[in-house]
């Protein structure tokens, strides 16, 4: 009897709930989309109308307002997860369920189809009771669901060591200026507001209370496109990025792993014509903020696509616009160019939100930094000869050459979202891509830096092999794998070469063409070019470098970039040594497939890169020191400054010390270091770890200058080789000669440096013994750590 009375108690609860929906729907804004939903005003509340069960749709989270902090990582405009996600009834409640499609069995067997979907499991996303059932449309209360941190922001300030926060839904509301309904999108944004206690130097410099963070997350529900797109696959030489997915209904005799690229979809109006107009084109928006002259610079090398578009036969098939005032950029319609602003320089990254079922790329999305501009002014700032010598208004040549790099920047970013990865062997062939990290190329005219090549413009040979990869259009019953494979042969056979990520960061990756930030087809030539340029750039360097009023401090900040100008080309020299040859083959392309590098070249890089280490060449002039007065009230060091050890007072000792640290990082790494012992051991005559080791001491710690300021730069220099020969002695994770042979030359340097009268000397012999007591315990001394550098003036995060 007690259950029955429950029963009746429910049912009946059940039904006032329903009544009181349908009573105060009249009350409610209705909103008439995709899903037509009601916003409660008085309850802050959304309910939306489900009339479609199980009908597939996507699900996408973003952040329409950020922290603006490029170390936290919460930017205006970030998107999130995509998801297909669908409606289940349950009883008296529906499920917002999302599907494994990650493994999948693509045939017409519904039993098949469904043992792949019950060995896999898939996600409930959120459970909501019913409110108003009628005629098979469903209400619910979608409001907990949508107030929810979808987009990990206690997640991300909890990994940054901000601080532990969380929602707090008492001073977080919709935002109706931003929540909307469209026939293929509904749009749904939420300001939020985290509490808690700030732990972290980082939220506290860009938020007014750093215990009460205010962002707004942005929630919108997509209608899939239709079945209309073909996939196409991927090929590990294409320059695009791979899309991928297990299904289980392959031919044993075939992969189970189903690789495919991502891209627009782009059909000609007329397959047949040589040139012809898209069906539908790529229309990208820039953000109606941006600034002039930024906002015709994006647009000028945006547009830049268009030439490889018009390559393989599309007229305007790329357009590029300024987005109209009353657009959202969150908004799945438009495919947009944000212009993010953050307190400290960072990446610009482009992002995408695909159809998780095929790869088909449905919205761009590009952000791009607003003070990257602003590094590459100073950088011409830095290499200018007395800029400000005569006025103070003297900006354009160093406006230009940031306004170039801005144009290569938007083509770059926008790229990612047409569905190309990183070619950072496109620097050895003329500039061929604008998916390589550029650094500006100068030269020396007349004892003066020449600006007039820092930047390529237009599209590079190595972007429109990628584009007709990605976007030809083939007649019908053409072969399209063989076609494919013709563009890619095609290119080969032009001498283009494309290596992307994987092998071409400067930590431990070995490819000799790969590298970040490089410029010239023989980076070890560049390097030598670099140095001269630098040298000469140093000499000239004055008090002409910074306008009138400005503080005398501020020519350390201009001063920093053009310290550091070899950074960049050192990191790529260094992996020549001990550094490989090879292509992403395959089988029947006749590539090369992996070569070790040859003793020349390899012996070329060490010559080059050993000068970084040399204290003549990186010494600041002492004649330059009093450019460099402790700092000015209210113009404190910041992390783009040289750190020191001597308190106020500016630290060339230290500065040399940082820069010699982050070559040796890269020289004495232990996978290159293991790398020496094996190509010596295939071929005697190739470069080995002892050579190196003896080289690097040779001209270091071996090495006599008569000037004792430039000598005292040099034992500071010494000491970080010292640390980083003790660090492959003691490292576990290189191959045992290494150990061997850096034991070797600390044994042997400590026998001279013991009978040295030399008081540094003598320090280092100390410090060696005091290894050997606890080698065990050992971890390299951390140098001043370099200010930052990367992104110069640039680019990516993904």
């Amino acid at each position: 009897m007690k259950n029955l009375a429950l029963l009746f108690a429910i049912f009946f609860a059940s039904q006032f709930t329903m009544a009181q929906f349908s009573e105060n729907k009249s009350d409610y804004k209705k909103y008439e989309g995709l899903f037509d939903f009601y916003y409660d005003g008085k309850n802050d509340k959304i309910f939306l109308e489900v009339d479609r069960l199980d009908h597939e749709f996507l699900y996408v989270y973003s952040l329409s307002s950020g922290i603006g902090s490029n170390d936290i990582g919460l930017d205006r405009g970030q998107l999130g997860n995509e998801q297909v996600v669908y409606f289940k009834k349950a009883g008296s409640k529906l499920l917002l369920v999302q599907p494994n499609l990650k493994f999948r069995a693509l045939t017409d067997n519904d039993l098949e189809k469904k043992s792949i979907e019950q060995a896999f499991a898939k996600s409930i996303l959120g459970g909501f009771k019913i409110e108003e059932e009628k005629n098979g449309s469903y209400v619910i209360d979608i409001t907990d669901f949508l107030m929810q941190d979808a987009h990990g922001v206690v997640k991300r300030l909890k990994r940054a060591k901000q601080g532990s926060y969380s929602l707090d839904r008492a001073k977080s509301a919709f935002a109706l200026e931003r929540t909307k309904a469209f026939p293929k999108n509904v749009e749904f944004d939420m300001t939020m507001t985290f509490k808690g206690e700030a732990a972290g130097g980082y939220i506290r410099s860009v938020t007014p209370n750093p215990d009460l963070i205010t962002v707004a997350q942005h929630a919108s529900f997509i209608e899939l496109p239709d079945d209309g797109y073909k996939k196409r696959v991927f090929d590990p030489r294409s320059g695009s990025y791979p899309f991928t997915y297990y299904d289980y209904a392959t031919p044993v005799e075939d992969p189970i792993l189903k690789r495919f690229i991502t891209r627009h979809r782009l059909e000609k109006k007329n397959p047949s014509a040589a040139l012809s107009e898209a069906v539908e084109p790529i229309v990208y928006y820039l953000d109606n903020g941006t600034p002039e002259p930024v906002r015709s610079a994006l647009l000028e090398g945006g547009r830049w696509w268009n030439e490889a578009f018009e390559a393989i036969g599309y007229k305007d098939a790329f357009q590029l616009k300024i987005l109209p005032d009353d657009a959202d950029p969150l908004d799945v319609r438009y495919n947009v160019i944000q212009w993010v602003h953050r307190s400290t320089r960072g990446w610009s990254y482009g992002s995408s939100i695909t159809d998780p079922r095929t790869g088909e790329i449905i919205k761009g999305h590009v952000s791009l930094g607003s003070l990257r501009i602003r590094q590459d002014f100073l950088i011409a700032q830095a290499l200018m000869d007395k800029p400000f010598a005569d006025r103070d208004d003297n900006n354009q040549a160093m406006l230009e050459l940031a306004i170039a790099r801005i144009r290569q920047l938007s083509a770059h970013e926008i790229g990612h979202t047409l569905g190309f990865a990183h070619n950072f062997a496109a620097s050895t062939k003329d500039r061929a891509s604008v998916m390589d990290y550029p650094h500006p190329q100068f030269s020396i005219k007349r004892g003066k830096i020449d600006f007039s090549n820092a930047y390529a413009t237009g599209m590079g040979d190595w972007d429109k092999v990628t584009v007709a990869y990605s976007y030809a259009d083939f007649v019908e019953g053409t072969d399209e794998r063989k076609e494919l494979n013709k563009i890619l042969e095609s290119a080969q056979d032009k001498g283009l070469r494309y290596i992307t990520d994987q092998d071409a960061r400067p930590q431990g990756s070995a490819h000799v063409l790969a590298h970040l930030w490089d410029n010239g087809t023989d980076v070890s030539a560049e390097l030598e070019e670099m140095m001269k340029i630098r040298k000469t750039a140093i000499d000239n360097f004055s008090i002409d470098n910074i306008r009138t009023n400005e503080p005398n401090s501020v020519l350390e900040d201009v001063f920093v970039p053009l310290y550091f100008f070899h950074r960049y080309q050192t990191e790529g020299v260094a992996k020549i040594i001990g550094g490989l040859e090879y292509n992403y083959a395959v089988k029947g392309d006749g590539q090369n497939v992996v070569t070790t590098v040859d003793r020349k070249m390899q012996q070329d890089a060490l010559n080059a890169v050993i000068r970084t280490l040399d204290a003549e060449e990186i010494a600041i002039p002492k004649e330059k020191l009093g450019l460099f007065p402790p700092r000015a009230f209210g113009y404190g060091k910041t992390r783009e400054s040289i750190n020191g050890k001597t308190g106020v007072s500016f630290d060339p000792l230290s500065a040399a010390e940082t820069a010699a640290d982050m070559t040796l990082g890269f020289l004495l790494h232990p996978e290159r270091a293991s790398r020496l012992i094996q190509q010596k051991y295939l071929d005697s005559k190739n470069l080995g770890l002892q050579e190196l080791l003896s080289t690097v001491v040779a001209n270091t710690i071996a090495k006599k200058h008569s000037d004792e300021y430039i000598s005292g730069v040099q034992q500071n220099i010494n000491f970080r080789v010292l640390f980083h020969i003790m660090n492959l002695a003691a490292s576990k994770d290189v191959h045992p000669q290494v150990n061997a042979i850096a034991n070797e030359q600390l044994n042997t340097l400590a026998l001279s440096l013991a009978a040295s009268n030399n008081a540094m000397n003598k320090e280092m012999a100390r410090r060696i013994k005091t290894f050997y007591a606890h080698p065990d315990k050992f971890k390299v001394i951390p140098a001043p750590v370099i200010p930052d550098g990367s992104p110069i003036g640039m680019d990516c995060f993904h």
